[in-house]
């Protein structure tokens, strides 16, 4: 029995891992078919954890609320809002188009939410100007280098940049500098992190398909 548990986990990953990744390069249907059922399937698994983590919310922050621990007015207003979002959806914005350009679901989450989200966005800038501030200690070149980048792009990408470089010439000018600084040396930066990333995640699905790696099932390698 324990020879089962141990092993059946293993062939199933590796079967599905396979199938998927077959699927890519051999659109024979005896391989694409199977492979669309498991991306459906995966697809189902992860509404049904869409549906479990609102249900944690729920107890969750409802426990807390009826507790009166810390900061509970703040849950009540979170489940006040996610309970709301819920109803507008389900039932007042054409069950599921409720995505569509002129439901209420629609204007409720471009006048509601994302107002919302910038306000919290401008605030997070002033913390990370802080928090530039205590890392960039300018002891080497380098650091120096990424402090001068940092400010650039910092003033460069708000009107007051603009306004103090307005006078000078076009390619003097602070937005442009901070425009050419994210079009060039941070996106070839954000690439190779990008490819180490997805090395990396290659690395750990092989040895998740291969059975090497067995974290998932809560064991150590045997």
């Amino acid at each position: 029995m324990d020879l089962l548990k141990r092993h059946i986990p293993i062939y199933l990953t590796a079967t599905v891992g396979i199938l998927t990744i077959l699927s890519f390069f051999i659109p024979h249907p005896l391989v694409a078919t199977p492979a669309g059922w498991l991306l459906d399937w995966a697809i189902v698994t992860v509404a049904s954890g869409y549906v479990l983590g609102a249900a944690n919310v729920l107890k969750v922050n409802g426990e807390d609320v009826i507790k009166q621990k810390a900061d509970w007015p703040y849950k009540i207003v979170l489940l006040v809002s996610m309970i709301a979002m819920l109803i507008v959806g389900f039932f007042m914005s054409g069950g599921t188009h409720f995505l569509d350009e002129g439901t209420k679901f629609t204007w409720a989450y471009n006048n509601l939410y994302v107002p919302m989200q910038a306000t919290m966005f401008s605030l997070l800038a002033f913390f990370i100007a802080s928090a530039a501030f205590r890392a960039f200690r300018i002891r080497t070149v380098d650091a120096g280098l990424l402090a001068i980048a940092a400010l650039i792009v910092m003033i460069g990408r708000v009107p007051v940049g603009q306004w103090l470089t307005k006078s000078l010439p076009e390619w003097a000018q602070l937005p442009v500098w901070a425009g050419w600084l994210l079009e060039w040396p941070q996106n070839a930066a954000k690439r190779g992190i990008a490819i180490g990333a997805g090395l990396g995640v290659m690395a750990t699905g092989l040895r998740i398909i291969l059975g090497i790696e067995r974290n998932y099932m809560r064991e150590d390698k045997s």
